[in-house]
């Protein structure tokens, strides 16, 4: 677990972003500085000494030999694997010393539920650092302990490797910033390391519900005598605590007596404790000439997944190894990035995700108690419900039944009821623009492309953006419902699903283009002008969507009613060309969408301005859609959560529109992002958005639609067990496997009613014997109190 604390050069240091001398092009570099003596510099050093005994490294290092201000360092077996592969004297001095343990604990509401199966090795931070102390003596490391670091420049000057490993805080990255262009993040817990005399028997989380709010206790054993206990809240509720105006006895007392139950009722030690905000740290580079990061001071992952010293200590394995395999500095410290980074990258996503669930903690505390539990180790997204059923099937299948899964039955694959229809299982076909239709009447393609997923078995099939008037296209060939020829030619696709695959649903979603009108087909040049044959563009101001795009007109108030009017002539068609579920379009910066974003929609009126205005024309067409749709079928929107840019739409406010569109007669909400500006900065990444309809589901109290980059039935099954979602859209897996939920249903050895195959089909419902024998299935390890695999 990282280090709250790193070592840093004098305060005087000159800052300098002039080149360091340039390093050796050949052989190993003669003379090394490594700046911080914490494990990664400490790994580093005895590494690049053990390599090339002729090569001298010089540790510089701040303080005290037993200076640390943690208790407990976690490693995973895949850490200790290449420990033990590069060195082994350091492998085997720590294996006298781990405390290993398999069992999670999770304390919520005077219930106590264990999971087991999960493998843990910690150990004392000072041992740790005893232990590579003594390695690094015992090869000939100069170790200068108490010793303030050189200035950088200088360093860089003297030495032909420089390697950083100055903690959070890092005085070496501070003085190249504008090389290294770090973006630190300050998030909003308060948190507090501190440490028990006696040793928890299994990784322990309590939660506590305060008159001032909720706190947290992560706990784990490091010693046979000895357990790390991190205390952690909302700064709202550290304050409100009065924890701001307590010393450091205080505030161990204070926390020793909130969390007596879990403690037994024994006292809390500190070292040097106080109360800090996590910085997530970020840098665009690593190396600078012949300075590199490691560590802390390259990138930090929050301690709830425990990965800081895991990174360290991996950093260390790389870099020794590409200055061993590559012919120069240069190369060396390319390859060190080029392979550490994706790694990092995927670390700091899984750390930030559970960070974030830890700060919104309070969201989560109504739920069912196992599917609390289920919540919080599954909160990274490293964690899944099919490698938690394998580490304990029991506690699983407990989080099953208390879901309602009846027994086999995937949780992917049970029914929900929005209003008159009953899905027969959580997969939706989201919606995937195809660009194929003449005239706005779709034609054989379509019958096709939804034809086919919907004898895939998901249990709902979404049609394309469905424009309700010729203007309101985005392209030429979208789809409309503008016609009865169109009206007639939807008819023939729903009797088809209707008829081909009974048990699915087939919706519509209705939109209009707005100021994303009248461009080329997606493949020609996505959000491009056309060349010729342009239409006149609407929306609520006169905003081009990008430098060379159509301005708009403003919308007049005569416009807004006859759009209203074009949308509700839509819903009447939709209904009898026999659609199940309508959705209505207010994302991704179409018109509707762009009345809701500060962004796009700049009006005076009572149609911008605040967002209870903003929100005005959407609620509007909403309520005339409602009026002739039918009852007892469905109504969804879709909402872009956040516009990814500074000043539009963000989580606050998408929970605000959720709850104004559930207030107004919305079965769910399908939860997407952006798309609104053409100038936004996604955060992409695995399940990205889901967070975005996890918040929305449990602050607006409306059912939701996750989508975004969910690609495997281990997510979806993870997201709906853990309560995060209760659809998953999913469009490229669509694409690529038309037949997906029935093939993720045969994956999972489940033939129920949530997956039928089509009649014609059934014989093809067990995979195709191939000769092979499949391999056993490797047992999970974990990276550490975060559970990652």
């Amino acid at each position: 677990m990282p280090s709250p604390e790193g070592t840093a050069t004098p305060s005087g240091a000159r800052a300098t972003t002039a080149d360091p001398r340039p390093p050796a092009t050949k052989g190993h570099p003669r003379h090394t500085a490594v700046v911080g003596g914490g494990p990664g510099g400490l790994y580093t050093a005895a590494l690049l000494k053990r390599l090339a005994p002729d090569r001298r490294v010089t540790v510089y290092e701040r303080g005290a030999p037993d200076d640390t201000f943690g208790f407990g360092v976690v490693l995973s077996d895949e850490t200790l694997g290449g420990i033990e592969h590069a060195d082994p004297v350091v492998y085997e001095a720590l294996e006298q010393d781990f405390v290993r343990w398999d069992d999670i604990d999770i304390v919520h509401r005077g219930t106590h539920h264990t999971s087991t199966g999960h493998r843990f090795a910690a150990l004392g931070r000072r041992r740790l650092l005893e232990i590579l102390h003594d390695r690094c003596r015992g090869l000939g490391v100069d170790l200068r302990l108490r010793t303030e670091a050189p200035p950088p420049d200088r360093l860089a000057e003297t030495h032909d490797l420089v390697v950083a490993a100055d903690g959070v805080h890092s005085a070496t990255r501070e003085a190249y910033r504008d090389v290294f262009r770090p973006h630190v993040t300050a998030h909003r817990c308060r948190y507090i390391w501190l440490a028990a005399d006696f040793a928890f028997d299994a990784f322990r989380f309590e939660i506590a519900e305060t008159e001032h709010g909720v706190m947290q206790l992560h706990g784990y054993p490091y010693g046979a005598d000895a357990s790390t206990v991190i205390v952690e809240m909302r700064e709202e509720v550290w304050r409100a605590a009065g924890f701001d105006a307590l010393d450091e006895d205080e505030s161990t007392a204070r926390c020793a007596k909130i969390f007596a139950d879990a403690l037994g009722g024994r006292p809390l030690r500190s070292n040097k404790s106080a109360w800090t905000t996590f910085r997530t740290v970020v840098n665009e580079r690593w190396s600078h000439g012949n300075l590199v990061l490691l560590g802390d001071a390259a990138h930090t992952a929050h301690f709830s997944i425990g990965s800081g010293t895991k990174l360290a200590v991996e950093d260390a394995l790389a870099l020794a190894a590409c200055l061993e395999e590559q012919p120069t500095l240069r190369a060396a410290l390319a390859a060190y990035e080029e392979e550490r980074r994706p790694v990092v990258a995927s670390t700091q996503r899984a750390a930030k995700a559970s960070l974030e669930w830890f700060e919104d903690l309070a969201r989560y505390l109504d739920q069912p108690p196992r599917r609390f539990a289920f919540n919080l180790l599954t909160r990274s997204r490293r964690v899944t419900h099919d490698n938690l059923r394998l580490r304990d099937a029991q506690f699983t299948g407990a989080v099953e039944r208390e879901f309602g899964c009846p027994p086999g039955t995937p949780p992917m694959f049970t029914p929900l009821r929005l209003r008159g229809l009953t899905l027969r299982n959580r997969v939706v076909v989201s919606p995937m623009d195809m660009y194929s239709a003449t005239d706005g009447v779709p034609g054989d393609f379509h019958l096709v492309h939804l034809g086919a997923r919907a004898l895939g078995g998901a249990g709902l099939v979404m049609t394309e953006m469905v424009c309700v008037s010729p203007e309101g296209r985005i392209t030429p060939g979208c789809a409309g419902l503008y016609t009865g020829r169109q009206e007639e030619a939807w008819r023939r696709i729903t009797d088809f699903v209707h008829a081909g695959a009974p048990g699915t649903a087939i919706g519509v979603q209705l939109g209009h283009s707005g100021r994303k009108g009248s461009t080329r087909l997606m493949w020609e040049g996505m959000d491009e002008p056309l060349p010729e044959g342009n239409w006149p563009l609407v929306a609520p101001s006169p905003l081009p969507y990008k430098p060379g795009s159509q301005v708009p007109r403003e919308l007049s108030r005569a416009q807004l009613a006859d759009i209203r009017g074009q949308f509700t002539a839509a819903g009447v068609r939709a209904g009898r060309a026999g659609f199940d579920l309508l959705e209505l379009h207010c994302a991704h910066g179409y018109l509707l969408s762009g009345f809701l974003s500060p962004l796009t929609n700049h009006r005076t009126d009572a149609y911008g301005g605040s967002p209870q205005n903003r929100l005005r024309f959407p609620l509007e067409v909403f309520d005339a859609l409602r009026e002739v749709w039918p009852a007892e079928r469905p109504m969804t929107v879709r909402v872009s959560a956040t516009d990814w840019a500074e000043g539009g739409t963000g989580a606050d406010e998408a929970v605000a529109i959720a709850r104004a569109f559930a207030a107004h007669g919305a079965d769910a909400v399908d939860v997407s992002t952006g798309q609104v500006v053409a100038d936004e900065r996604p955060e992409f990444g695995r399940s990205y958005q889901t967070p975005y309809a996890d918040r929305i589901r449990h602050e607006a109290g409306v059912p939701v639609i996750a989508v975004g980059a969910i690609s495997s039935w281990d997510d979806v099954n993870s997201l709906i067990l853990a309560g995060r979602a209760d659809l998953c859209a999913l469009a490229r897996p669509h694409l690529y496997d038309p037949h997906w939920t029935l093939h993720a249903a045969a994956e999972q050895g489940y033939d129920g009613p949530g997956a039928v195959w089509p009649t014609p089909y059934r014989a093809g419902s067990r995979p195709p014997r191939t000769g092979r024998t499949d391999a056993p299935r490797p047992r999970l390890t974990l990276h550490g109190p975060g559970q990652d695999t």
